[in-house]
């Protein structure tokens, strides 16, 4: 009352004010949200991000439960629903973390615990910065230096085709990347919105982004009985059937694949760009994955690579982004959140208007930039610590391709589990048998077959996965995603309790048919 008075108010008035307007608060006539769940963006409801989703947060309070004192049939939670690789106690590559360590705080340089070749990479990383300090903002697309050091990365593992440094942009992570591509190319009403066609199963921040963006996704199904391959005619289907309700403009690519785990083929590869070529498609291929790949007869053939190769028609006009990352390869460098996108054939004024996007959120972390910068400008052999760094990448992706072919031989032994073979990547996505009166039980719970499975599986044997309905699959299918990150040991025993698990699981079920 005292804010509107036309008179000057004493002390006690003002008081006697303030108590009077506590009093109508206690009395129910609290002013109401503003925000509520009524007017919240719709798009953002109908996010969904399994990955870490309810099964995450059910593993969340039985680690609590379980840390004040409660009781399981388990000791400890083991989570294998996200490629976190530090989390799973991959120790981290130390030229790395030597170069971002100098870079963070510069009186190191002094030391002589670093080497010298650590000390010239940071050296350099900090001449490109502000004030030579990692403190500072960059350039909205990336420290000038490091674009140039990946623009050279990428001609060296494409065999010389050319990059330029000017198409490189780091972003937070690939996610990043990503999102700001999907911002690029959404547009449109009804029939004529943006249709983004998405590989089911998919990582599912593309179905959370189109989500969010009300864009249209477009679902082309892998071919789960050919270890997932990617099939050129369901192109041809998905693209037509979307045409008579949305404009397709976008295909996106995740090579290896999240969750799969296969390598597509150069055919292959051939296939998806003439089509997008046909078709006018803008193809967003996530690489991330390049650097695991682990059957011998499997090879990663980067999108700009075999599009250079189809000839100057294809490679002078498909517009490609294509991205990377800190957070997998062999060095598992999640939380520094580093990541690049190279854009090619781009129209220059979409560009412009890219960069203006990209300038809001003014530019990615240095720490990551400089954690990029080390993975695409690793130690060479005439360098000091090229030894130690070649061991320790040739030992984590070594044990990464054990624990691949385990985790197949295994689940492929169990009864109604059928695993393709993890050509390369981080995952497993195996096929799991659910008896009907399951399936049944489940809906009538509300939720997903596969949902109901995860959830038991958590409960009775503390082993967080995700269920492959989070990530899409063919009707009447069931899945489940894990991880092949944690040791050995503790992968073993994560697999004994899904065989365990499974066996028990189908023996309760056919009981009761």
């Amino acid at each position: 009352c005292f804010f509107y008075s036309e008179k000057r108010l004493t002390s006690s008035e003002r008081l006697r004010c303030i108590a009077k307007a506590a009093a109508g608060r206690l009395e129910g006539k609290l002013r109401e949200k503003t925000l509520t769940l009524d007017t919240l963006n719709p798009q953002v409801k109908a996010v969904e991000y399994a990955v870490r989703g309810p099964i995450v947060i059910k593993a969340g309070e039985i680690e609590r439960y379980l840390e004040e004192g409660g009781t399981k049939p388990f000791s400890e939670v083991i989570k294998a629903n996200i490629g976190d690789a530090h989390a799973m106690g991959q120790q981290p590559i130390t030229f790395l973390r030597q170069v971002v360590a100098l870079c963070t705080f510069p009186e190191l340089m002094d030391s002589p615990s670093f080497p010298e070749d650590a000390k010239w990479r940071a050296r350099r990383i900090l001449q490109g910065c502000g004030g030579h300090s990692l403190g500072s903002y960059s350039a909205s697309p990336g420290v000038e230096c490091i674009r140039k050091d990946i623009a050279a990365y990428i001609e060296q593992r494409d065999e010389g085709v050319p990059s330029d440094w000017e198409n490189i942009y780091l972003t937070t992570g690939a996610s990043d990347g990503i999102m700001t591509i999907l911002r690029l190319l959404v547009s449109g009403k009804d029939s004529s919105r943006t249709g983004v066609m998405i590989p089911i199963p998919q990582y599912p921040l593309y179905s959370a982004a189109i989500s969010e963006m009300d864009a249209v996704q477009v679902n082309y199904y892998l071919d789960e009985d050919n270890c997932w391959a990617l099939d050129i005619n369901e192109l041809y289907r998905a693209y037509q059937a979307a045409k008579l309700h949305c404009q397709p403009r976008v295909i996106c690519i995740i090579n290896p694949g999240n969750p799969t785990g296969q390598v597509q083929s150069k055919k292959c590869i051939e296939e998806v760009l003439h089509f997008a070529y046909e078709e006018n498609l803008f193809v967003m291929s996530d690489e991330v994955y390049q650097d695991n790949v682990y059957t011998p007869d499997c090879q990663f053939h980067s999108f700009k690579k075999v599009l250079y190769e189809m000839g100057p028609e294809y490679f002078n006009s498909v517009e490609l982004a294509s991205f990377h990352s800190t957070s997998k390869g062999y060095t598992g460098e999640c939380g520094f959140r580093g990541g690049y996108m190279e854009v090619i054939n781009m129209d220059p004024e979409v560009k412009a208007q890219m960069v203006k996007l990209l300038s809001v959120r003014l530019c990615p972390p240095l720490a990551g930039q400089a954690a990029m910068d080390v993975i695409v400008n690793p130690p060479q052999p005439d360098e000091h610590s090229y030894k130690q760094f070649r061991q320790e990448k040739s030992s984590v992706l070594g044990a990464l391709a054990d624990k691949a072919k385990l985790t197949e031989q295994i689940l492929n032994a169990v009864p109604g589990i059928k695993c393709n073979p993890v050509q390369g990547a981080m995952y497993a996505f195996p096929r799991i048998f659910i008896p009907p009166k399951a399936v049944e039980e489940a809906k009538a719970l509300g939720m997903q077959p596969d949902m109901f499975y995860c959830l038991r599986l958590l409960e009775e044997t503390g082993i967080c996965v995700v269920p492959g309905s989070g990530f899409g699959q063919k009707d009447g299918t069931y899945h489940f995603r894990m991880t092949i990150l944690p040791s050995i040991e503790k992968l073993k025993v994560l697999l004994g309790k899904v065989r365990d698990f499974h066996i028990r699981f189908l023996k309760e079920y056919s009981a009761l048919e």
